[in-house]
């Protein structure tokens, strides 16, 4: 029986705070690692998370990115409205397109869009957006109690796990149920803090525990691969300070006062 599950959100390419990651979840200990999709976009050098993912037997599912790249499709159906946030989001989505080899493609278009998995006797569904609509939204000061429950009811889950967004929140719904967005690996979740987030679940004392976990990476070192890169000087300064700088648009006011642009 599973007592715990390491969940990754939004890799981004960030192959330097995934490395750390999965050392740290070896550390700790997990009965199975679940990545729940966006493998590339934002970083530099997107084949270099695919080796990792290999070595630690991590359990991938298809994010939005990963169904275009994995296609070859024009754009990352992101779901940005905002003219500057798709202008940044294609710069993003050509340099992945152009630097992940065919393989990783063929191994991106073949990952599935769903996983359930039990955690002791609770029901798991992992998606990436929503189990709606894989470029689903759900934000902690917009998405309603009523409306969670329902999904969870309408899928047949205790928990309903995902990411998308970039930033962590977790709510306990009615009964026993739960929705945990597990936040992102691959970029800081625009607080103003170089540090990144994995989440652990685990069923504990009769119930679930959510965990989620700061992870410290060489983003320095990152900064200067983006540069080397030619990625956009925006990317770059949202790594060295912690604050966003792209995708701002899509933010509800509450989510997006936190930050100084």
């Amino acid at each position: 029986m599973r007592q715990r599950i390491a969940c990754l959100g939004g890799i981004y390419s960030n192959y330097l705070a995934l490395e750390r990651a999965l050392a740290d979840i070896r550390h700790r200990g997990a009965d199975q690692i679940v990545c729940l999709g966006d493998l590339g976009a934002f970083g530099p050098h997107p084949d270099r998370v695919f080796p990792l993912l290999a070595e630690y037997q991590v359990t991938c599912l298809q994010g939005n990115y990963d169904d275009s790249i994995g296609n070859e499709l024009n754009d990352c159906q992101c779901g940005y409205t905002d003219p500057r946030d798709n202008h940044f989001a294609q710069i993003s989505y050509d340099y992945t397109l152009a630097n992940t080899a065919a393989t990783h493609r063929r191994f991106l278009q073949r990952l599935p869009a769903q996983l359930r998995l039990t955690l002791g006797p609770l029901r798991v569904l992992f998606c990436h957006g929503s189990p709606r609509r894989v470029n689903e939204f759900l934000w902690q000061s917009t998405t309603s109690t009523a409306f969670l429950e329902r999904l969870a009811s309408e899928h047949q889950a205790d928990v309903l796990a995902a990411t998308h967004t970039g930033v962590k929140w977790h709510r306990r719904l009615d009964k026993h149920r739960h929705f945990v967005n597990v936040g992102c690996l691959g970029r800081p979740e625009n607080d103003g803090h170089q540090h990144v987030w994995y989440t652990m679940l685990e069923w504990r004392q009769g119930q679930l525990q959510v965990d989620f976990v700061p992870l410290q990476y060489d983003f320095r070192r990152l900064a200067r691969e983006m540069r080397e890169e030619r990625l956009p000087e925006e990317f770059v300064e949202t790594i060295l300070t912690g604050w966003w700088t792209t995708c701002l648009e899509i933010l509800p006011s509450k989510e997006r006062r936190r930050g100084p642009h």
